[in-house]
């Protein structure tokens, strides 16, 4: 196949465009700047403009789009229109150069977040009954900021409406686990390996993940199975409160120390790290309904195996 990945020289992108290739697929990135140490063929693009980048979009198989700043970062005014923007704009792009492709890509597949389904403990959400997040909800105003993103940007690939020859597919991703450096994985178990890996707040709130492998298998699953359209949970089908998901983690590592972090200390922690406490705090218990209606079977899908495999395959790549 040939795979374009707009924003695909960051984790996630990277993460999928190794494994393309080692399947023998025809990677294309579209990015900023060029980076030789990335996988995939680099082509130049603004995220804001038509161009040439988009004789790339005449008769790949699949697009995939990851293009957007990330969320880890403080939520100032500069930022919040920042993330908004780079999110909207480059979804409404691509949808732009499928429309005007003479043989676009029989798959758009649109990266979104779980993060549009409201903060509970009562119940998980599916694509089926779940509940979206309100602005009018009880929460933080760096929670709303969150859920305004969500829809901006689901808002935005919704309205390129029905494209004649490209199945359209929105992935709604919990955290991807994976053992990269930098990515949250390598940061939280940062933390454990420092003797800071307990409990976050009350530790009640639901932790969503789905391990680099799993979500791999899924996005051939999605490429694969062409009735499956619309909104498609992205996540592990058990999903486990903070505590008990750090208490995993640390047993895996093979410590037994993990000092916890209240509210107020969370606030000044994330306020020095340059993030925001909402990104640990808001329980986001979702579940793949979808998948596991249709028959995908999870290798990894519950987290204490899934966690032991991670801290393998890090200690693996220190050596």
């Amino acid at each position: 196949m040939k795979i374009v990945i707009p924003g695909g020289s960051g984790q996630v992108g990277q993460l999928l465009a190794r494994a393309f290739q080692k399947d023998g697929h025809d990677v294309v990135i579209l990015a900023r700047r060029r980076d030789s140490q990335k996988a995939g063929r680099i082509v130049l693009w603004d995220a804001q403009t038509l161009g040439d980048w988009c004789a790339e979009f005449e008769g790949p198989d699949v697009v995939i789009n990851l293009a957007g700043k990330s969320v880890n970062c403080r939520y100032t005014a500069e930022n919040r229109r920042e993330i908004i923007r780079s999110r909207v704009d480059s979804t409404e792009l691509v949808g732009q150069a499928i429309m005007q492709a003479r043989r676009p890509p029989r798959l758009w597949l649109q990266a979104a977040t779980a993060t549009i389904y409201a903060h509970r403990y009562d119940a998980a959400n599916d694509e089926f009954s779940g509940i979206l997040a309100r602005d009018d909800d009880d929460v933080p105003d760096t929670w709303c900021f969150s859920l305004d993103v969500a829809t901006k940007w689901e808002r935005a690939f919704n309205q390129s409406g029905t494209l004649p020859h490209t199945r359209k597919v929105l992935l709604r991703c919990a955290i991807i686990m994976s053992p990269d450096r930098s990515g949250v994985f390598d940061v939280l178990l940062g933390l454990v390996r420092r003797g800071l890996g307990g409990r976050s707040g009350d530790g009640r709130q639901y932790v969503s993940w789905i391990h680099g492998a799993d979500f791999i298998r899924a996005i051939y699953w999605l490429i694969a199975h062409e009735h499956l359209e619309g909104a498609v949970n992205l996540a592990a089908p058990n999903p486990l409160p903070n505590a008990e998901f750090m208490r995993a983690l640390r047993e895996a590592w093979g410590t037994r120390v993990g000092l916890p972090a209240s509210k107020w200390m969370l606030e000044i922690a994330t306020f020095f790290m340059r993030t925001e406490s909402e990104l640990v705090l808001k329980s986001r218990r979702v579940v793949p309904g979808r998948l596991l209606r249709d028959g995908f079977e999870f290798q990894f899908p519950n987290w204490k195996e899934a966690t032991r495999d991670l801290c393998e395959r890090w200690r693996r790549a220190q050596v």
